[in-house]
C-alpha cells in the first residue's frame, strides 16, 4: 500500500474547527463527507503531545470521506487535559474519556452518524489514550489503531491502572473487564526506525525492564501480552502488529513515508465480521 507523497498536497476535504456547544472551551476538528448516510461510522483520531489535531484532520479526512465516514479530531488542550494520555486521573485536569463521549454525542446529533461504537486512531500520546479508552470502554469501540505509543497499560489485574488494569483510586469509577476488551480488534503500528529515546518517551529502569527500551520494543511486547491474555480467556488474538518501513516517530513522517493513514483505514474498514452485541 503506497504512502502519501510528502511533496504533493493531500486532496483536501473540508475540515471545520468547532467548539462543543455544552463547553465552548472545548475544540475539535470535524469533516463530513458530501454523501453521509444515516448511521455512518465515526472515526476519531487522537493527537500526541504536540496536540496537532488539525493536522490529523487534514491528512485523514480524505480517507474517511472515501469510506462514507465522519472524521473527528478532538483537541485535548494542555492546560485542561494534562493527563489525557491516561484518560484524566483525579487531580490532574479534566477527564478526556468523558469529553470524547460528549464530542461523539454532539457529532452524532449534528450529522446523524452513529456514536454507538467508534472507530479510533491514536498516535503517540493519542495512542496511549486510545488503547486505554478501548480497555476501559470496550462496548463503545468497534475497532482501534494505535501508532508509536510511548508505553502501554498491560492486561494485568494485580497492578493498578495505568500500569495494569487493577482498580486505582485516581479513577475509582473504572472497572476493567479483560474478557470484554480482549474481544475488541486492534492494530498496533510502529515505525521500523522508532528506536530513539527522546524526551517524550517514558524512561526509567522499571519501564525499560518491563516494556523494553524503545517504542518498537514496547509495541511488539504489548501486542504479544494482549494476545497471550486473550488466549488464556479462550479468545482469538485481538491484535495485529505491523512495522511501517522508513518511518520513525512523527505523525507526518509515519503518514507520508510509512503509510500510516492507509494502513489505519484498511484495518478499520477491513472485511472482518463486525463484533456481536
Amino acid at each position: 500500500m503506497r504512502a502519501m507523497d510528502p511533496e504533493r498536497p493531500t486532496p483536501c476535504e473540508p475540515v471545520e474547527r468547532r467548539r462543543l456547544a455544552a463547553d465552548p472551551l472545548q475544540e475539535y476538528c470535524l469533516s463530513l463527507p458530501e454523501a453521509l448516510p444515516k448511521g455512518a461510522p465515526i472515526v476519531v483520531s487522537v493527537h500526541g503531545v504536540s496536540r496537532n489535531a488539525a493536522e490529523h484532520a487534514r491528512f485523514l479526512a480524505p480517507l474517511a470521506a472515501a469510506k462514507g465516514a465522519v472524521l473527528v479530531a478532538p483537541l485535548f488542550a494542555a492546560d485542561r487535559f494534562p493527563d489525557y494520555q491516561r484518560l484524566g486521573r483525579a487531580g490532574r485536569g479534566l477527564r478526556a474519556d468523558l469529553m470524547l463521549d460528549r464530542i461523539a454525542e454532539e457529532v452524532s446529533a449534528l450529522s446523524g452518524a452513529s456514536a454507538r461504537r467508534l472507530l479510533l486512531i491514536g498516535h503517540s500520546g493519542g495512542a496511549q489514550f486510545v488503547h486505554r479508552y478501548a480497555m476501559a470502554y470496550p462496548l463503545k469501540v468497534e475497532r482501534y489503531v494505535v501508532s508509536a505509543a510511548g508505553w502501554y497499560t498491560l492486561p494485568e489485574p494485580e497492578r493498578p491502572f495505568p500500569y495494569g488494569i487493577g482498580r486505582a483510586n485516581e479513577l475509582a469509577d473504572l472497572d476493567f473487564d479483560a474478557r470484554a476488551f480482549l474481544a475488541v480488534p486492534g492494530c498496533v503500528l510502529v515505525g521500523s526506525r522508532a528506536v530513539g529515546r527522546g524526551r517524550t518517551l517514558n524512561k526509567g529502569p522499571r519501564i525499560d525492564r518491563e516494556q523494553g527500551p524503545t517504542r518498537l520494543d514496547r509495541a511488539r511486547l504489548w501486542s504479544q501480552a494482549m494476545n497471550r491474555a486473550a488466549f488464556r480467556h479462550g479468545l482469538p488474538p485481538p491484535l495485529s502488529f505491523r512495522e511501517l518501513p522508513e518511518a520513525a516517530h512523527s505523525f507526518r513522517g509515519m503518514v507520508c513515508r510509512g503509510g500510516l493513514a492507509e494502513a489505519s483505514f484498511a484495518f478499520l474498514f477491513s472485511a472482518r465480521p463486525p463484533r456481536a452485541g
